[in-house]
């Protein structure tokens, strides 16, 4: 229950600092924070880093979907008695992200994205937010876990 808690901290990051953005964004200009961070805010209606972002609703309702689906096999992972914590931590990341831009979409139509990257004014990393942060961190944790996990198991005999 505990990594589900952790996923509906998650959201509840992801969705009250969307909510700060908003609402500061709506009279106030973009912020340069440094040479290499900005805050913005931008509605991505596609995938990730925008993919799919124009034309039709299709997206909106196709990544819900996935993120329902997916959700759900990520509840299984985290229920599974025989999973680690790594598995359990990393799932239950990517699930608080999953339903934080599930919650932008169904509510929004697009998901909020604030955070920016750059290098100078020529490169700039897509806009994104705390839940792609989480999904991110989370698949991290899952890879770096299988990854210790076959090599402490070592070589099959």
């Amino acid at each position: 229950m505990r990594w589900l808690w952790l996923a509906a901290v998650v959201i509840g990051l992801d969705q009250v600092s969307k909510q700060q953005v908003v609402e500061w964004f709506t009279s106030h200009p973009p912020l340069r924070l440094t040479s290499w961070f900005n805050l913005v805010l931008a509605y991505n209606r596609g995938a990730a880093f925008s993919m799919l972002a124009e034309g039709s609703t299709l997206p909106r309702f196709l990544f819900s979907g996935i993120a329902l689906v997916a959700s759900a096999a990520l509840i299984q992972m985290i229920r599974t008695p025989a999973s680690t914590v790594p598995t359990r931590l990393g799932a239950a990341l990517i699930l608080g992200g999953a339903l934080g831009n599930l919650c932008d979409r169904i509510r929004l139509g697009a998901v909020v994205d604030f955070i920016q990257w750059h290098a100078g004014d020529a490169y700039y990393f897509p806009a994104f937010n705390v839940a792609d942060s989480a999904i991110t961190a989370g698949a991290c944790v899952l890879v770096l876990g299988s990854l210790l996990a076959s090599r402490s198991s070592g070589p099959p005999s």
